[in-house]
């Protein structure tokens, strides 16, 4: 396992098989056949939890279904169509991944009429959606109907925390084969940090304060800034003395995600910008360069909405972290106050975790959780961030 995927020298799960199985499988569907246990379809969902490696696994999928090596083992990852579909730079793999707040109506729909082509170069015409929990009604209708009446060449390969309906809609669920991950162990992740290059040290720490998030476990290894981040977040709870340390808190959430959504965006932004400009002719003096000038402000608009939600999405991102990591330290403190043997979710700030259970009741540290809980929630509801915040932490003070 590497990130939550599988390696490359081994077929998927299910057992995928070689390309001539999977050709075979895909036209008995496309007949109107029922696939046997273990074949290929047409429709995957891969779940699991942030970090478990969803698209990882999905991406690892398209490489074997691309390769092009003549064996009963697909996936053999040094050929041209392993190594481009794992690069992204595959003519007939496709990966959506929303940098706003949803996947669109109208981005789906293109999407559809791309994978009915049939391949260019590669054996399958393949699809990632990255988060299909993120699909507006529409776009999940438009999908919908792909994947009931799908080409004989595509295979759509769908990401989601879960197979709920609140992620993924049930008629959607019930045309795909699902592949379940566990979260990773916390050893499985210090070894993958430690083949990166990561001192031993610091991967097995990263490792034990990353809730199984191998992602999340990289850039606590490597950025100074995401640890003084988490530092900042787990102070919180024994900062909160008095209710002036309430609105200090909230500053510096707030304060904290804009600027992650700031940093995160703000070279991008500009990019997108001048190389709009200039391919609508600012900067040009040749004639109808004035008209075209004018014709660019609509599409100047769109891209300053899309890259106003990219900052949205990274900022919301940024705070449900924060609110992860604080409550997972609730959850800590109650663990600690029962006795359990359960492993800690932040087992450095084992002491701040005895310290709180001695001085709170369970009822008040359940009470504190259900705040941060609440919070998220809020936050999903499109509730302003100061205002969700100030509201968690008057709770979170008060107990």
């Amino acid at each position: 396992m590497t990130g939550g995927g599988w390696g490359l020298g081994v077929g998927p799960p299910a057992g995928g098989g070689g390309a001539a199985a999977a050709a075979a499988a895909a036209a008995s569907i496309v007949a109107g056949g029922s696939p046997a246990p273990g074949a290929m379809t047409h429709a995957w969902l891969f779940t699991g939890p942030p970090g478990s490696g969803r698209s990882v696994a999905a991406r690892a999928f398209a490489a074997a279904l691309q390769c092009t090596a003549v064996d009963d083992r697909p996936g053999c990852g040094t050929c041209a169509g392993c190594h481009t579909a794992l690069a992204g730079t595959h003519a007939d793999v496709r990966v959506v991944a929303p940098e706003g707040l949803s996947i669109s109506v109208a981005e789906m729909r293109s999407l559809v009429q791309v994978s009915a082509r049939r391949p260019t170069s590669g054996r399958w015409q393949v699809v990632i959606i990255a988060e299909a929990d993120r699909l507006t009604e529409g776009a999940a209708n438009a999908l919908l109907k792909a994947v009931e009446e799908p080409p004989a060449r595509t295979v759509f390969l769908l990401c989601a925390p879960s197979d709920h309906p609140e992620d993924v809609s049930v008629t959607i669920r019930s045309r795909c084969r699902i592949v379940s991950l566990a979260t990773p162990r916390a050893a499985a992740i210090a070894s993958a940090l430690e083949d990166e290059g990561v001192a031993p040290e610091m991967a097995a720490w990263a490792a034990s304060v990353c809730g199984g998030h191998v992602g999340r476990a990289r850039r606590l290894a490597t950025d100074e800034q995401s640890r003084a981040r988490r530092e900042a977040v787990l102070r919180i709870p024994v900062a909160l003395r008095r209710p002036a340390d309430i609105f200090t808190c909230a500053d510096q959430l707030v304060s904290a995600a804009e600027g992650d959504a700031l940093t995160a965006n703000e070279g991008r932004d500009q990019a997108e910008r001048e190389a709009l400009e200039t391919a609508m002719g600012a900067g040009g003096t040749g004639k109808g360069t004035a008209a075209a000038t004018r014709g660019a402000k609509g599409a100047l608009k769109d891209l300053e909405k899309r890259q106003k939600s990219r900052a949205t999405r990274t900022q919301r991102d940024s705070l449900d972290q924060a609110l992860v990591d604080l409550a997972a330290f609730y959850r800590d403190v109650l663990v600690t106050a029962a006795g359990a043997p359960a492993a800690l979710n932040h087992p450095d700030r084992a002491g701040d975790a005895r310290a709180a259970a001695a001085a709170w009741t369970p009822e008040s540290t359940l009470r504190r959780l259900e705040a941060v809980l609440n919070c998220r929630t809020a936050l999903e509801l499109n509730v302003k961030p100061r205002i969700a915040i100030e509201a968690m932490l008057t709770t979170l003070q008060r107990g």
